[in-house]
């Protein structure tokens, strides 16, 4: 059973995640490259390692890409609720576009406070 071997290590290389998840290494590589939250660190020699909480990522990963369907942003989403994980500096897009209409308004306003001379007027 993969859960029990999950807490007999602390770290994991790539080819022990590979085998427990049942997911090949290039497709955890490419994970690890679109999901910000999942980082393997290295060894001194170069090899990636990777920590329980990766691997219990990377399992879920696969249920809700392969089994529930879920699109990459859906799972992102997704890990993100069930993990407690949270991208750093990411905004959802809504606010982002709210953000820049306030500071467009805000400039627009004083381009027009600019505009009036005050000798002309």
């Amino acid at each position: 059973m993969p859960s029990l071997k999950l807490q007999e290590k602390l770290v994991y290389s790539l080819e022990d995640v590979s085998r427990l998840t049942r997911v090949d290494v290039e497709t955890v590589a490419a994970w690890e490259k679109e999901f910000p939250f999942l980082r393997a660190g290295s060894t001194g020699s170069g090899k990636k390692i990777f920590r329980q909480k990766d691997v219990a990522i990377i399992q879920r990963l696969k249920v809700l890409l392969d089994k529930k369907g879920y699109t990459l942003a859906g799972a992102k989403r997704k890990i993100e609720e069930e993990f407690g994980l949270r991208t750093p500096g990411e905004l959802h897009p809504d606010k982002i576009k709210k953000a820049l209409l306030q500071v467009r308004d805000e400039l627009q306003e004083m381009l027009s406070l600019l505009d009036k001379d005050p000798k002309k007027g």
